[in-house]
């Protein structure tokens, strides 16, 4: 389909001769995907609808207490500080952001009035503009109103170096201004390739101004209010105990008519994934359980009690397995993993070919993973027009032993690999849990047979994914060789994820460990590819440049996919929730109900 053959389509759907469904399963056929073909359809003009609710319940309150089980439990609760989905999580109990994405990825107004489109005056034809309206009457749980004030200070919040924000990368190419109390303009010199990325979803979460604006900046890390969070969502903030447990009790001024269906609730911490499985499937103590990393077989078998399901929701998380660019070893400045180092060994394309030569992807989905993890080569493979048909894997041991021959690693006499002087002996590191020590396990035996060593590492998980700066065991400081864990772009776009190999986005002493590239990898062709890939408005043109992106972090063994991980989930019988494989799992939990 050429553009003047899709300007046709949409035009039809505009004066209602081709219903919108039938055009998005049109683009779906073209290798788009529905969201993208939702924006095509919002930037000609058409504008976006909203889906008709089904919430049943006709008044708020009622439904005693909501139980969730984070089996990670959330360190802190600002949004701009989340390194992890557990923080994230947290943080969306009391924080909302302008719009949310659903289960089909489609985009959903929260605080916004109306979802931008050109038909609506919020979407330029160029792309470099969003317009947003506010939902007005909302209040902040304190009482003050919120207003465009308070999206506009997030903006300078997130985007000042000093804040060392993770959510910086989804503001500081953009401008914010405040057209009126209930009106802001996001824009750029440069078409916004994917315009619905600032102030939506998990980057979205809006936090109060009048309650930070005091400690913006270096004075960040010290407002109360991150850890005692005033919000706009269904919930008042009760208690908070750091990995452990988060409270909130029904908010009786919320903006939506007989919302929330539950008097309370409460997200429960610790533990591993296993008993947060069984405590909903098999005892029904709790009606949501959260990432369920947990050998399929045994989600079956605790499926039988019927007290619950297991919900799998397609997204774009992946398992995978990072190598260290720097080295772990080496202290400059009193920076470990310093960017000023270079590995001694995983610096060599022949080792970083052997590692992932020696990855038994297909043996971790099959005894492991099951329906929860499929196996894949590459770091995008959701939505599908970016999943690059460019690369392979395979599992060869006599192979990457040939790659080590070749490039003049050999055999010591303890039978480790070694070349001048450096041996091929490595620190692997994951969070506690059985499907990933199990996995270690399995790497662990094949690396030596090819004479490789490795030290097994893991961490409980409320460290690992902690956001403690001064916590040497946290995966963004990478004081390993490898390490292993999941995460993904959490929207229907892979733009935004793929920061995590940018140049700029190095985790360092410097940012507070808070940059996204974890690797600390820097590659100039890459920086160039996405500066290209972030301007390039033809949707075909840049799903190329994407795919271009992962054939580079493929290429380069920055890091070894595994297996994909959809969101797993186990919900009590009764609990009616729409999960996301885009979002967080509680995007809609003023949506959340119980029947039966």
């Amino acid at each position: 389909m050429d553009g003047r053959e899709l300007q046709s389509a949409i035009e039809s759907v505009r004066q209602g001769r081709l219903s919108r469904r039938v055009f998005v399963s049109r683009m779906i056929g073209l290798g788009l995907t529905a969201p993208m073909a939702t924006q095509l359809l919002a930037l000609g003009g058409v504008a976006v609808a909203q889906p008709a609710s089904a919430y049943k319940p006709t008044k708020a309150g009622g439904g005693g207490t909501l139980k969730l089980l984070w089996w990670q439990g959330p360190t802190l609760l600002n949004p701009h500080f989340a390194v992890g989905t557990k923080d994230q999580d947290g943080s969306r109990l009391f924080y909302e952001p302008l719009a949310a994405w659903d289960s089909k990825a489609e985009i959903r107004a929260v605080l916004a009035a109306e979802i931008p489109s050109i038909a609506n005056g919020g979407l330029t034809e160029d792309g470099k503009s969003v317009t947003w309206k506010l939902k007005q009457g909302v209040k902040w749980h304190d009482g003050e109103p919120f207003t465009a004030d308070d999206v506009v200070f997030n903006w300078t919040y997130a985007r000042d170096p000093a804040t060392a924000a993770v959510t910086v990368g989804s503001y500081n190419t953009v401008t914010v201004e405040k057209v009126d109390a209930f009106t802001v303009r996001v824009s750029s010199d440069i078409p916004m390739t994917f315009w619905a990325d600032a102030f939506v979803g998990n980057n979205g979460m809006i936090i109060p101004k009048h309650l930070f604006e005091d400690y913006a900046g270096g004075k960040s890390r010290e407002a109360p209010t991150n850890l005692q969070p005033v919000g706009t969502g269904p919930y008042l903030f009760k208690d908070f105990r750091p990995g452990d447990l988060v409270t909130g009790v029904i908010n009786p001024n919320y903006h939506q008519p007989n919302r929330p269906y539950f008097d309370a609730v409460e997200m429960k911490g610790g533990g591993d994934a296993t008993s947060a499985a069984r405590a909903v499937l098999q005892t029904g103590e709790y009606d949501l359980a959260w990432n369920l990393q947990v050998e399929d077989e045994v989600l079956t078998r605790l499926e039988a009690a019927g007290k619950g399901s297991v919900r799998i929701t397609n997204g774009g998380n992946l398992e995978m397995i990072q190598l260290n660019s720097t080295d772990p070893n080496v202290e400059v400045d009193g920076e470990r993993s310093s960017v000023k180092t270079v590995h001694p060994s995983l610096s060599d394309p022949a080792v970083r070919q052997a590692l992932s030569l020696l990855v038994d992807r297909e043996s971790v989905h099959k005894y492991i993973y099951g329906r929860g993890g499929a196996v894949t080569p590459n770091v995008v493979y959701n939505p599908a027009q970016f999943r690059s048909p460019n690369t392979s894997f395979e599992f060869n041991v006599d192979k990457a032993i040939a790659v080590l021959d070749k490039a003049g690693w050999k055999p010591g006499p303890d039978g480790i690999r070694a070349k001048d002087g450096k041996q091929l002996k490595y620190l692997f590191q994951t969070s506690t849990n059985g499907p990933r020590q199990k996995t270690q396990q399995i790497i662990k035996q094949a690396f030596k047979k090819a004479g490789i060593e490795v030290e097994l590492k893991s961490v409980i998980s409320s460290v690992f994914f902690s956001s403690d700066v001064a916590n040497p065991d946290t995966y963004p400081h990478f004081y390993a060789d490898l390490q292993m864990y999941t995460t993904g772009p959490l929207l229907p776009d892979p733009q935004l994820w793929m920061q995590l190999f940018l140049s700029t986005e190095v985790a360092q002493k410097a940012n507070k460990w808070q940059g996204r590239n974890i690797c600390r990898w820097r590659n100039a062709e890459f920086d160039t590819v996405f500066k290209q890939a972030s301007a390039e408005i033809d949707p075909i043109k840049r799903a190329a440049l994407i795919i271009k992106l992962n054939d580079l972090v493929i290429r380069n063994v920055v890091v070894i996919p595994v297996v994909t991980r959809p969101s797993v989930a186990a919900l009590a019988k009764t609990l009616q929730a729409e999960l996301s494989g885009f979002d967080s799992y509680i995007w809609d939990l003023a949506n959340f109900y119980k029947e039966g």
